[in-house]
């Protein structure tokens, strides 16, 4: 769905917000159970500060919203449609991660569903890569965040079982 391609602005402006907004009603949705989990869940070593998850996430989730618009703004083709599909179905893993792991506090599903959405990363990086090699470069600290993400939450699990 090419939003503009006369104002490409506005597809960068569009994606950027959108997936911000995705990370901002994450985190809004999942504010006590954060609470909780930083007062009374074991956390592993290398465990970093609460402050730095919602800096982290908003750098990455501002990369995810120009890798996406340098997608949607590709010529239309197969790969650019299964780019994108592969992007929104990862963004919607991302969103829901949240809510199993700070406000379920099921944190074996997490882990298991963390492994889906590391999954689809890696393939969202490999589709982008077919379309926008640098719109697939932009995705790597996600991929590497999410890796330690998955430390952090097997972590978790392993401590609070």
């Amino acid at each position: 769905m090419v939003l503009m391609n006369n104002k490409p602005w506005k597809t960068y402006a569009l994606y950027i917000l959108g997936v911000e907004a995705v990370g901002a009603l994450s985190g809004f949705l999942t504010r006590e159970g954060a609470q909780i989990y930083s007062q009374a869940i074991a956390k592993p070593p290398l465990s970093p500060p609460a402050i730095v998850f919602p800096i982290v996430w908003s750098i990455l989730f501002l990369l995810m919203g120009i890798s996406a618009a340098r997608i949607d703004l590709a010529p239309v083709s197969a790969a650019r449609s299964q780019s994108l599909m592969l992007f929104f179905l990862q963004l919607a893993f991302n969103f829901f991660w949240s809510i199993i792991f700070f406000n379920l506090q099921r944190f074996g599903f997490a882990f298991v569903w963390l492994m889906a959405l590391w999954v689809l990363i890696g393939l969202m990086i490999l589709s982008f890569r077919k379309v926008d090699p640098l719109a697939a470069w932009l995705q790597v600290l996600y991929f590497l965040w999410v890796t330690f993400a998955a430390y952090l939450n097997f972590g978790v699990w392993w401590l609070n079982r």
